[in-house]
């Protein structure tokens, strides 16, 4: 039987499209990341030279704040505030509390700026200390964050744009910015780097005009809907709506930021390990991320602003039914990518990255830790959904509490595994920390009866799993043993890839269809008429 709902079919059709035009854009961006990685390889490599360690360490600060300032703590904090705002005042009282977010949040950014870019020799001591007995790699590494550091304060700009238009329903171009990112990056590799005689630096630059860019991008959009901003500062008395959305961030930054936290756990400790190993980890993390980017991180965005109207309505039921919709879809796609990851972490690998630089130990040892990062990518993706459900509700201390004790996870199987396993045992200890954060949040949602499941779990993860079981089955046997990708031309491997990712995908829909999974029991459904799962 059908689950319960008590949204419109068209409420949930709104919600799929969304999320599918999110997830295309998002797709794109991915795709473009990928030809941008392939050029990385290609240039810089990993296991050889320190130019690719250097960059990676130097893109990670940056990047890490990114998500705290930009996409993470910031978004989830302003977010729910400025939903409130549309549906309470007046337009005018909103434009006016846009002004001044903009003006605190770029004073915040430009001090940050300025002090990251004097002080890149002490963050690259403290993310990468192993780097002080290399120092060539230390001065590289510094070189380049004095460079790529403005790209927070860009980066930081387009995201509360990003929130301001995903709130109006606009994905479409918030989704696409971080293509621009990419193609930034994708010529500094192949026209500029030739160019300079440390060609690594070109990337640095890219990243730098990547974010101006990006900046110019929003401003006809936000233009379009009135709204696009004249920054104001007003320190006493503060503003009202500026002061509730900086105390939700406070705590929302370990909350919503931990997996990043972790990743620089991570790259601290590999920076004591054999050259290469940051980068192994991050082409593996890279690969990761490609569906929690297309899928977890779309739904995400798309179901915060809709919580947030429910929450501010009071519709306690419809708030519950929505997070059960999206876990739903969560375990139908996360559950089977998390499986597909482990079995083609090798050939997808060898495909994507085996040309120039990135030789066939880098291969062999990216897939290792892609193995262990795509153990957890199911917790990734749920902490995007289970997150949203404190946030929407302005509670940012419950993941920040929830995320310390992931943070701490990581930290000690972080230490017991980084000797015996190396790098692989860091991709591990992320992956245990982020059940263990997705567990927690889980936990306090069905505790305080903020999310109630609706009936058919049981019946709906069987048919999940036995399809998965049965496209992980195939999988195994037909990509056969890495060393027959690693000798075959790029243009057979990219044929095989496609080929068995496709039969994986049909095999998936097949098995699960012929369990009896419908997707008209992944819709919200209007009313409360009670069906029965088959």
């Amino acid at each position: 039987m059908s689950i319960v709902y008590t949204a419109g079919r068209t409420m949930s059709r709104k919600l799929l499209t969304s999320t599918a035009i999110t997830g295309g854009m998002t797709l794109v961006s991915r795709i473009s990341g990928l030809i941008r990685d392939m050029a990385f390889a290609s240039l810089i490599g990993a296991g050889t030279g320190v130019a690719a360690d250097a960059f990676y360490v130097a893109f990670r600060i940056p990047n890490f704040l990114r998500r705290i300032f930009g996409e993470g703590a910031f978004s989830q904090a302003f977010v729910p505030v400025f939903s409130e705002y549309r549906t309470r005042a007046q337009a005018q009282d909103t434009r006016d509390f846009l002004g001044h977010v903009i003006g605190a949040l770029g004073t915040i950014l430009l001090a940050i700026t300025v002090i990251g870019v004097l002080a890149a020799p002490i963050l690259v001591f403290l993310l990468a200390p192993g780097f002080l007995d290399e120092p060539e790699k230390f001065d590289l590494t510094v070189g380049m964050l004095r460079v790529i550091f403005p790209y927070i304060f860009f980066i930081s700009l387009v995201a509360m744009a990003a929130g301001v238009l995903n709130s109006y329903g606009r994905f479409a171009a918030a989704a696409f910015t971080p293509v621009l990112l990419n193609l930034c990056l994708i010529a500094a590799a192949l026209l500029l780097a030739p160019m300079l005689d440390t060609p690594v630096m070109a990337l640095a630059w890219g990243v730098f005009f990547a974010g101006l860019m990006q900046v110019l991008f929003q401003l006809p959009f936000l233009k379009s809907l009135g709204l696009l901003p004249r920054p104001r500062i007003r320190i006493r008395p503060p503003h009202e709506g500026v002061s509730r959305v900086f105390r939700l961030m406070l705590p929302a930054i370990f909350g919503v930021s931990i997996a990043q936290v972790n990743l620089l756990v991570n790259t601290l400790l590999a920076s004591f390990l054999v050259t290469g190993s940051v980068s192994w980890l991050y082409y593996s993390d890279r690969l990761m991320e490609f569906p929690l980017g297309v899928f977890g991180i779309a739904l995400a965005t798309v179901i915060l602003p809709s919580l947030s109207r429910r929450h501010v309505a009071n519709a306690h039921d419809d708030f519950s039914h929505l997070l059960d919709w999206g876990l739903r879809w969560v375990c139908l796609i996360g559950i089977p990518s998390s499986v597909a990851l482990v079995v083609l972490a090798g050939p997808m690998l060898a495909t994507l990255f085996h040309f120039g630089a990135f030789g066939e130990h880098d291969v062999r040892m990216s897939a290792q830790a892609l193995m262990a990062f795509s153990g957890g990518l199911l917790a990734f993706i749920l902490v995007k959904v289970l997150a949203p459900g404190f946030y929407a509700r302005q509670d940012t201390r419950t993941p920040m509490r929830i995320g310390v004790v992931a943070m701490l996870t990581n930290i000690v199987l972080s230490l017991a595994l980084v000797w015996p396993f190396a790098h692989v045992g860091l991709a591990a200890a992320v992956s245990v920390a982020a059940f263990v954060n997705a567990g927690l949040l889980f936990y306090r949602l069905y505790r305080d009866r903020i999310y109630r499941p609706l009936p058919g779990w049981t019946l709906f993860l069987a048919r999940v799993v036995i399809g998965t079981t049965a496209m992980g089955a195939l999988l195994y046997w037909g990509t056969g043993d890495l060393g027959r990708w690693l000798q075959a031309p790029a243009w057979t491997r990219a044929g095989w890839l496609l080929f068995w990712v496709a039969a994986g995908l049909l095999v998936y829909l097949a098995a699960t269809i012929a369990m009896g999974l419908r997707p008209s029991q992944l819709l919200l459904r209007r009313g409360s008429e009670k069906q029965h799962d088959d």
